[in-house]
């Protein structure tokens, strides 16, 4: 197992359920199905049942089936300020005269929480003195919360309600919960294509967030209601239409794009993907025998519920990546990325007094790391001897400002990080008291993460060996710059703030053309044929600049444009690229790929840097639904 988790972090998944199923048995490793009903069995009425909410799955619908069914009453309550005093009353009332409470976002009510509580546990102490109907049960819903009560935890019934994985197994949650009444509302023929087309929208959406940064920046909460104000406008959109009249596309891309699924959306580029699925799908070739989202997943258009759940149940169960838009190297980075979560799970709830194998202790093998990178720290620059160097280089040049507030940063890290290793060795002799940060920073140290301290105000990393690699490579970058002569390629990921240098290439660029204002400049740029070692001269105006990778896709070197990923590489090193400036505000050329530059993995609005236009064969759609970015750094 060890050996696969370091040769193939994606297998590792894969194997642990085959291993698991060899030494428990087969049920062990098989994804367990939540039953209500047997839920119920287990269940008494001073045991609440807690359901642990994931994203897109909200048990309330079930439990209000499950009490029709018994023939009970359910009476829903979402908590949040004031609805204290409607729970207390609905528990009181459905005590005596039974039925279930379903109290909804227990996160937003914790001082209830308490008190229900101590409400539960004094019915228990009264024991047969208190009047208890036996079909009385509380239901909880609550988002994981360090302050949820410990012991209501430990006297309840707990379970959680994952979303289903795939898009056979969204279609058929989706088409479950349909009424016939609503396949017959419209006689017109496009409706049953068009309920089937949202209903896989909504479950590629739902799905892609699996995928990580490269399915959305950001991780919405597409769920139900999304998918039937959709439907809803359909069904209004074409009982308006005149006999004879085709449907309004640009009305339903709107909608769809922009209204009920784009008003959650808060990043650009992600509306800009939900706005190319509705472009790619929605047209009048939707109602065409051949159309395909994808390769064997065609338009389904019955009359009968029943008929549609057994065509889902013909689908495929493993989804290939290309449906969601992706490339087959998706598959792998949503594999690796959950095999991290769970190690790093893992990691956290280790004991943390054990001693290493070695027979040193901890805190032995602590100061040992700690004083091999104390050794190879870098010293602090000599403020005022940068500040002589600068003024030499020219105080006022925007460039040269840059510097300036880079090595600043650059100098508070390199201060901090000394002090901290100085403190920490002091700590581990005795000498000091061992702090709250000392001893967060012996616990990360020990794991190869990166202290919390040290995160502050610097950059993210995996492992704490990247994290001090970079440490190192920045300051080279900025001693070389500083007291030897500028850079003819930047190393940009070596930044604290790239947009920030952007600024200043675009001030510099203005300056040296006389009557050019700021605000007319826009950015261009080219990506060279040649590598880092190859550029000997820096550019007449811009900057070359190296260290970018391509994220969904490939580069080809020789014709200089995106291609398709090479199978199993996850990420290509982009050749130099010269970023320069001209003084015109007019568009882009449509056929190039507007590319966004992200910092990091994680592709936030903090990460964000700026757009390249990149050179393609295919069409920009074709990239976007591949979710590409550039990164400036992958570890």
């Amino acid at each position: 197992m060890l050996l696969i988790r370091s040769w193939c972090m994606d297998r590792t998944i894969a194997q642990s359920r085959k291993y698991i199923a060899n030494s428990l048995g087969d049920r062990f490793a098989e994804p367990v199905v939540l039953n209500f009903e047997e839920l119920l069995l287990e269940s008494r009425e001073l045991i609440p049942l807690i359901c642990f909410l994931s994203l897109g799955s909200d048990p309330s619908s079930n439990i209000e089936l499950l009490a029709k069914k018994n023939e009970l009453k359910c009476h829903p309550i979402s908590m949040g300020q004031g609805q204290e005093i409607h729970a207390r009353k609905l528990i009181s009332a459905c005590l005596e005269s039974g039925g279930w409470v379903l109290l909804q976002n227990c996160h937003l009510g914790l001082e209830y929480m308490v008190e229900l509580t101590l409400q539960i546990l004094e019915l228990e102490r009264r024991g047969k003195d208190a009047i208890i109907s036996p079909t009385f049960r509380i239901w909880i819903t609550t988002e994981p919360h360090p302050k949820f009560p410990i012991t209501l935890l430990q006297m309840s019934l707990k379970y959680t309600n994952e979303p289903p994985a795939g898009i056979r197994a969204g279609l058929k949650r989706t088409y479950t919960n349909l009424s016939q009444d609503f396949l017959d509302y419209s006689q017109s023929p496009y409706y049953l294509p068009l309920v089937y087309a949202i209903s896989f929208l909504h479950t590629v959406v739902q799905e892609r967030r699996k995928f990580g940064p490269l399915g959305w920046n950001i991780p919405y909460e597409f769920n139900s209601s999304d998918w039937y104000a959709s439907c809803l406008f359909v069904q209004n959109h074409l009982d308006d239409l005149e006999q004879g009249k085709c449907i309004s596309w640009v009305t339903v891309r709107y909608m769809l794009g922009e209204v009920q699924y784009g008003g959650r959306v808060t990043d650009d580029y992600d509306k800009r993907l939900l706005n190319t699925f509705a472009r790619v799908w929605f047209h009048d070739t939707l109602f065409d025998e051949t159309f395909k989202f994808f390769k064997g997943y065609k338009v389904y258009s019955f009359k009968e519920q029943e008929v549609y759940l057994l065509a889902i149940d013909q689908m495929p169960n493993v989804d290939p990546p290309q449906v969601y838009g992706f490339h087959s190297n998706a598959e792998i980075t949503y594999q690796t990325n959950t095999m991290r979560n769970i190690l790093d799970e893992i990691m956290s709830i280790q004991p943390k007094e054990s001693s290493a194998g070695t027979g040193e202790s901890r805190e032995e093998r602590v100061a040992r790391q700690v004083r091999e990178m104390l050794a190879k720290t870098p010293a602090p620059f000599d403020l005022f001897d940068v500040k002589q160097h600068l003024i030499a280089m020219g105080a006022t040049n925007s460039m040269n400002i840059f510097l300036r507030q880079e090595i600043d940063r650059m100098q508070r890290i390199i201060v901090l990080v000394r002090t901290t290793f100085k403190d920490l060795l002091l700590a581990v002799e005795g000498t000091i008291i061992m702090s709250e940060n000392l001893r967060d920073a012996l616990d990360n140290i020990f794991n190869a993460r990166v202290p919390t301290v040290f995160k502050r105000g610097s950059w993210v990393s995996s492992t704490l060996g990247f994290w001090f690699t970079e440490l190192i490579e920045r300051y080279n970058q900025f001693y070389n710059w500083c007291f030897g002569s500028r850079p003819v390629v930047f190393w940009m990921s070596g930044f604290f703030n790239p947009q920030g240098f952007l600024t200043a290439m675009r001030q510099e660029v203005a300056r040296a053309h006389q009557g050019w204002a700021l605000d007319q400049v826009t950015m261009h740029n080219d990506v060279l044929k040649v590598g880092m070692e190859e550029c000997k001269k820096p550019p007449k105006e811009g900057v070359f600049v190296y260290g970018l990778f391509v994220d969904g896709a490939g580069w080809d070197k020789r014709t200089s444009r995106l291609v398709e990923a090479t199978n199993k590489v996850l990420f290509t090193l982009m050749p130099v690229v010269h970023i320069y400036a001209i003084y015109s505000t007019a568009a882009k050329n449509s056929k190039l790929y507007t590319c966004p530059v992200y910092k990091k993995i994680n592709r936030t609005d903090l990460n964000y840097i700026c757009p390249l236009w990149l050179q393609s064969n295919k069409p920009p759609d074709h990239w976007i639904l591949r979710g590409v970015a550039l990164l400036c750094d992958v570890k």
